[in-house]
């Protein structure tokens, strides 16, 4: 009896000690962030997505968008796009830091959202290599989505739907 109290004694201090679990190590969260460099330098980037393609220009400044010559909330005027398009600069702590200046052809309005986003974050990836480039890896915002609308094949209705087989 005095054996099982003294392993529910150890039990209740190991539940106390450990707090949260989590996959990611200790060490990543410990490490002293490095220094940011002044924000002064500029980048360009292309995104692209589906059939829409960005050509993407980040200047430091107050945190203005343009794109093809008109606002944020004129052009995406969907608030999910304008979230998704702005992720990678909320990732990095670095809303209102920089101005976009786009030009975007093709493709849908949410085709070319993910064509800007992943722009955006190839260009704050050539501005700061060191600091940036993990982040948004880790992230996913630095992947091209490869994924585009397959062709229509001969014979059939669209890519894949045929006709149904007729037993009579």
């Amino acid at each position: 009896m005095a054996q099982n109290e003294e392993l529910t004694a150890e039990a209740v201090e190991a539940e106390e000690t450990l707090t949260s679990y989590t996959s990611e190590s200790a060490a990543a969260e410990d490490a002293p962030k490095k220094e940011r460099p002044a924000l002064t330098v500029a980048g360009a980037a292309v995104g692209r997505r589906k059939e829409a393609v960005a050509r993407v220009r980040v200047i430091p400044g107050s945190g203005k968008w343009t794109i093809n010559g008109r606002t944020l909330d004129n052009y995406f005027p969907n608030k999910l796009h304008q979230q998704d398009v702005n992720e990678p600069f909320k990732i990095l702590d670095l809303e209102g830091a920089y101005d976009v200046i786009a030009r975007i052809h093709g493709g849908g309005i949410s085709g070319q959202a993910g064509a800007l986003r992943l722009g955006v974050a190839r260009s704050l990836n050539e501005i700061d290599v060191d600091n940036n480039r993990a982040t948004l890896k880790k992230a996913g915002y630095l992947s091209r989505d490869a994924r585009v609308i397959e062709r229509k094949k001969a014979g059939l209705k669209k890519a894949r739907k045929a006709q149904q087989y007729s037993k009579r």
